[in-house]
C-alpha cells in the first residue's frame, strides 16, 4: 500500500516562519515534520511514497531524496499552483494501484493511527475529538458511517474534527472529477467525500483516533515540541567538559561542546555542531538545531531554536520559536507572561496560551538590552536597535530603532 503525504503548501499562518521554507519543512524535536509523519509511517510498515510538493519543493526533495535513508521509496508529484486537495490527489491516479493512505502533511499522527486503516477495504476518514473546533472540518456520523463533512463552520454539529488522515479507495478519483471550487477557490477532498455521500451508494467509514496535533499557527509547534521530546533517549556524540550539570534525556548532537559551567535540564535536543555555554541554563523541552551558539549566563525555556542561530550573552528566551541564522544582542530579553496573566494574543489571534514569548523569522538581529513583548512575531532581516521595546506584529525588513 502506499502513502501519499500531501506537502505542497506554504502554509500562510506559520508566517514568518514559513517565508523561507515550506510549513512541512519546519523543525520540531530538530526534524521536519514531514520526517515524523514518514517516520511513523514507516513503523506502520508503509513504505512506498508519494510525496506532493509545491512551495520551495527542492528543500523536500534536497533533504529526503530517495527515501533510502529511511528505508523506503519516495516519488514525488510537483503541484504548480496549490489549488487544494482534491486537485493534488488528481495528480496520483496514475501512481497508484489499489486502495492507498493519504496523509496531511501538516499534522503529527502516530504509528497506531496510520495502522488503524492499513486493513480497511473500503473509503475510511480518521476523525478526533476536540475542545475547540475553530479552523477546523468538523464530522458527523451516525450508525459506524460519516454522514456529513463541515468545513470551518461558525456553529460546529460536533466536536468530531477531520484529522486529515485518510484510506481511499479508487473510487475517490471519479468524485475528484466532478469535485467543483469550494468558496476558498480550492478543489478539496472533503467536497469529493460530501460527493459520494450524498449518492447514497459509498459507505465512507471512520476510525477515531487520539493521537493527532494540528499544527496551524506558529505557536502550536510549541506543544508538539514537548510531546515529541517526552519521548526522547539521552545520548552524546559531542564533547561535555567538566562541572556540566545534566538531568533527565538529553540528545547531544555530533561535535557539539558542551562548555563548563552548564546547567541542563531535559527533555533536550542539540543538535551537531553547537556550543553550548559556558555557564548556561537549558531548561526542559528545547531543541537547539545545528550550528547554534548558547553563551554565558543565557537561560533558554521551552523553545525552539533554529539552525545556525546565536544567543551568545545575557539572554532570557522563554517560550519562543528563533528562526535561522538569528543573533541576539547581550542582554536581549523576551518576556513571556503577561503581568494579568490573561492569554496571549498574536495580532488579533488569541493563541489560548497563558505563556507565549516571541516568534521570530529568520536572520533576525538585535542590538545589546533590546526587549521583546509577549506574543511578538518579527519577521526577516529585521534589525532591532540598541535598548529597543518591540511589541505586536512586525513586518519583514524592518528596522526598529
Amino acid at each position: 500500500m502506499k502513502a501519499i503525504i500531501l506537502a505542497a503548501g506554504e502554509g500562510n499562518r506559520m508566517r514568518p516562519l514559513t517565508y523561507t521554507r515550506p510549513k512541512v519543512m519546519l523543525p520540531i524535536a530538530n526534524k521536519p515534520i514531514l520526517e515524523h509523519l514518514l517516520i511513523e509511517a514507516r513503523k506502520a510498515g508503509i513504505k512506498e511514497f508519494v510525496f506532493i510538493t509545491g512551495y520551495h519543493d527542492e528543500q523536500v526533495r534536497d533533504y529526503f531524496g530517495s527515501g533510502d535513508k529511511w528505508g523506503a521509496n519516495i516519488d514525488y508529484c510537483t503541484q504548480r499552483r496549490q489549488l487544494g486537495t482534491a486537485d493534488a490527489l488528481k495528480m496520483v491516479k496514475g501512481l497508484v494501484d489499489g486502495n492507498f493512505l493519504v496523509i496531511n502533511g501538516d499534522i503529527l499522527v502516530d504509528q497506531k493511527g496510520i495502522n488503524g486503516l492499513t486493513d480497511k477495504s473500503n473509503t475510511t476518514m480518521s476523525i478526533v475529538k476536540v475542545k475547540d473546533t475553530m479552523d477546523l472540518g468538523v464530522v458527523e456520523v451516525s450508525k459506524g458511517k460519516v454522514v456529513r463533512i463541515h468545513e470551518k463552520t461558525e456553529k460546529p454539529p460536533s466536536h468530531m474534527a477531520n484529522a486529515g488522515l485518510y484510506l481511499f479507495t479508487p473510487d475517490i478519483f471519479d468524485a475528484i472529477s466532478q469535485t467543483s471550487k469550494s468558496p476558498r477557490g480550492e478543489y478539496e477532498i472533503t467536497d469529493s467525500l460530501q460527493l459520494m455521500i450524498g449518492k447514497g451508494k459509498y459507505h465512507i467509514s471512520y476510525q477515531e483516533i487520539s493521537y493527532w496535533l494540528d499544527l496551524s499557527y506558529p505557536w502550536h509547534l510549541l506543544p508538539a515540541n514537548e510531546s515529541l521530546l517526552a519521548g526522547i533517549e539521552s545520548q552524546n556524540l559531542g564533547k561535555v567538559e567538566d562541572n556540566v550539570v545534566m538531568q533527565g534525556a538529553i540528545s547531544i548532537g555530533k561535535d557539539t561542546v558542551v562548555r563548563s559551567g552548564s546547567y541542563i535540564v531535559g527533555p533536550v535536543v542539540i543538535g551537531q555542531a553547537c556550543e553550548i555555554g559556558p555557564n548556561c541554563y537549558i531548561r526542559p523541552y528545547t531543541s537547539i538545531g545545528d550550528n547554534c551558539h548558547i553563551g554565558s549566563a543565557v537561560e533558554v525555556k521551552n523553545s525552539i531554536i533554529m539552525r545556525g542561530s546565536k544567543i551568545p550573552h545575557h539572554n532570557y528566551i522563554g517560550d519562543s520559536i528563533i528562526g535561522e541564522e538569528c543573533n541576539l544582542g547581550a542582554g536581549t530579553k523576551i518576556a513571556n507572561l503577561r503581568l494579568d496573566k490573561k492569554d496571549i494574543m498574536v495580532g488579533s489571534i488569541d493563541t489560548k496560551r497563558h505563556k507565549l514569548g516571541a516568534i521570530i523569522g529568520d536572520s533576525v538581529e538585535t542590538g545589546i538590552n533590546a526587549s521583546i513583548n509577549v506574543g511578538s512575531m518579527i519577521g526577516n532581516n529585521t534589525h532591532i536597535g540598541p535598548g529597543a521595546i518591540v511589541s505586536g506584529v512586525i513586518s519583514p525588513n524592518s528596522k526598529i530603532l
